[in-house]
């Protein structure tokens, strides 16, 4: 009854996850303009069948020294001696870790939007879900390379990140700063002279709804990664739905009323709880949720205004810069002297916040710079003009209307 309790508990959270992706996709589309709408549907949901098959075949193996290249009774724990859990538990939690890895590319998505080419992208996400982000993964969830031991002789403690801040959104984030920057902004986006030109969102209730699968999906995301019933604990919870709420009312004040900064200012809140949700006060979780909404409303307008960072969705200051504050974060408001449940320094955060933005951004700037010489990563002018949608894909997601035109 226990280990059937806690295939279905993971199996719930894989779901919830997986479901994330839909929010991803559609946060995507209504923020890209209408040309380039079908694009972001079909870039999430290609990509997660992508990082399917490469986490399965190679990245999952990378992060624990663990492949599925046995009998269906062994992979079930039904064979004797078999290596695996009774009921296939190793299963479900592979598509549980799966949902995150594929989280990677879905977060680089919004940011590379309306100019990256189709092919190149599913290669970059091959690439990254076997074999950049698992060593990561492997160093903090796992035993690879010594990392955790190293921390923990330096700074006191082990790397803590309980739902991924950093193992997950800062890798995210700053795989996707490199993959911007080596595209460029889109066409038009500047004038001569530097200054801005504006861009609206497509379509703000799409954005919304992105925004509201995403906030749902995310107590999946951060509850169950306890990965057992025995481990649920309420306190990643009402933490999680404290730190959003934070970030809308911050992003509401920072962002002046913009819907989409206050959408994007939930996420921001929910980015920067993961790693010490399981540890932290909720009053504590509340003050992480209000920096990251800041931090995101910040952040974008100075990627966007003042560093010439075209980041259409905002990846690197959403996930890369809220992540990091997030894994920082749990080294101050996890501490006891703040209400918390202690076990994390401040150092140990530091340490390993750090080391996780470091090697995603080299890491980024490699894969896409070297996609980038080797085949090219960008649509031409023409395409890129016509929208991603009719270039390629041949079919806009307003057929109709564009046959009456």
């Amino acid at each position: 009854m226990q280990m059937g309790m806690d295939v279905f508990f993971v199996l719930m959270g894989a779901t919830m996850v997986l479901a994330m992706h839909a929010g991803f996709a559609f946060l995507e589309v209504g923020t890209v303009r209408r040309k380039n709408q079908v694009n972001a549907l079909v870039k999430i949901i290609t990509d997660f069948a992508v990082s399917t098959m490469a986490y399965f075949f190679i990245g999952y193996s990378v992060a624990y020294g663990v492949n599925f290249f046995s009998s269906a009774a062994v992979l079930t724990g039904a064979a004797p001696g078999s290596p695996f859990a009774a009921g296939g538990y190793d299963l479900v939690k592979f598509f549980f870790l799966l949902t995150f890895a594929a989280a990677i590319p879905a977060i680089i998505s919004g940011g590379i939007a309306e100019r990256a080419r189709f092919w190149p992208q599913l290669i970059a996400t091959a690439i990254i879900v076997a074999l950049v982000y698992p060593v990561f993964e492997g160093m903090v969830w796992g035993s690879r390379l010594g990392f955790q031991d190293l921390i923990e002789s330096i700074a006191g403690a082990p790397f803590h990140d309980f739902a991924g801040s950093i193992v997950v959104h800062a890798v995210g984030g700053w795989l996707a700063l490199g993959a911007v920057v080596m595209l460029g902004p889109r066409l038009g986006r500047y004038k001569k002279d530097g200054r801005l030109v504006g861009i609206a969102p497509s379509n703000i209730p799409f954005l919304a709804l992105g925004s509201w699968i995403l906030v749902v999906g995310w107590f999946g995301f951060n509850v169950m990664s306890a990965q057992s019933v025995e481990g649920i604990t309420g306190l990643v919870a009402i933490n999680s739905l404290m730190a959003m709420a934070g970030g809308i009312l911050a992003a509401v004040v920072a962002g002046k009323n913009d819907p989409g900064f206050i959408h994007n200012g939930a996420l921001a809140g929910l980015v920067a709880v993961c790693a010490g949700s399981d540890i932290m006060h909720p009053l504590g979780a509340l003050v992480v949720g209000v920096v990251a909404g800041v931090l995101f409303v910040w952040g974008f307008n100075k990627c966007q205004q003042k560093w010439k960072i075209d980041d259409v969705l905002g990846v690197w200051p959403l996930h890369g810069m809220c992540g990091l504050w997030g894994g920082i974060a749990a080294g101050i408001f996890g501490l006891e002297a703040f209400g918390g449940l202690g076990g994390v320094t401040f150092l140990a955060q530091l340490t390993g916040s750090l080391s996780g933005v470091v090697f995603a951004l080299i890491a980024g700037f490699a894969v896409y710079g070297g996609l980038k010489l080797a085949i090219g990563i960008r649509l031409d002018a023409e395409d890129e003009f016509r929208g991603a949608d009719l270039s390629l894909h041949h079919i806009s997601a307003y057929p109709e209307e564009d046959t009456h035109a």
